[in-house]
């Protein structure tokens, strides 16, 4: 057994429950400002990846039932696509094949080992915490809001699992580069998605301020070898 089989169980049960809960009413149909819309479009592109460099990295990490966790994760990363797709078929619009931010993501992941695209990964689940939270909480429309809230539950979940593989690993100075990492990709992002974020009822401050919070919790327990990383303890409410 290895720290990594509790969260081997929770992925199974969250499958479990997605299996009998179902999904959403997309048949009722949504509407999406159109700022909305194409931001919503470039998350969709993020969450859609195969993930066979992650799996095939894991893989060779010499822990199966750590590999078998990343597979897991991989397939909810996948629903979340799924579901992003679906509510934005229900309003009216279709998915992109790509975005430059995407590209830039996956080509920074692949760069080197299994840690530096978990450093980066790690990245992009807590700006996707800022994110659905906005859109969950911002919107409206109760199908947009309940498909926010269900992708936002399932990424609270994915930055312990990831904190827990990088915890103790990463020397202070590579804490440095995490934060100019950081700095990028929310720049970036801020930028990108500016638009829908005024529209949602936020401003590019209040959303770099939240994810900034949420990245300063996520690298404090990648040190802290005392906190409990386990399922159903969250780094962050």
């Amino acid at each position: 057994m290895t720290e990594f089989t509790e969260w081997v169980r929770n992925f199974e049960d969250e499958a479990r429950r997605r299996r009998e809960t179902g999904d959403p009413d997309f048949a009722r149909g949504t509407a999406l400002p159109p700022a909305v819309v194409a931001s919503v479009q470039r998350f969709q592109v993020g969450e859609a990846g195969d993930g066979a460099n992650l799996i095939a990295k894991a893989s060779r990490a010499g822990d199966d039932v750590y590999a078998a966790a990343v597979r897991m994760f991989v397939a909810e990363e996948q629903n979340h696509a799924r579901l992003l797709a679906l509510l934005l078929r229900s309003a009216g619009a279709r998915t992109i094949d790509s975005h430059w931010s995407d590209a830039v993501f996956v080509r920074l992941r692949r760069a080197l080992g299994l840690r530096l695209e978990l450093m980066v990964l790690l990245i992009a689940e807590v700006v996707a915490l800022g994110y659905y939270r906005v859109l969950r909480d911002g919107s409206r429309d109760p199908l947009v809001s309940e498909v926010a809230g269900r992708i936002l539950a399932d990424e609270r979940r994915h930055v312990p699992f990831h904190c827990l593989r990088l915890r103790g690993e990463l020397p202070r100075p590579v804490h440095a580069v995490w934060w100019v990492l950081l700095a990028g990709a929310l720049a970036a992002v801020c930028w990108d998605h500016g638009p829908a974020l005024r529209a949602l009822g936020t401003t590019r401050r209040d959303f770099a301020v939240e994810v900034v919070g949420q990245f300063r919790s996520a690298l404090a327990s990648t040190r802290d070898l005392t906190e409990s990383l386990l399922p159903g303890r969250p780094v962050t409410p």
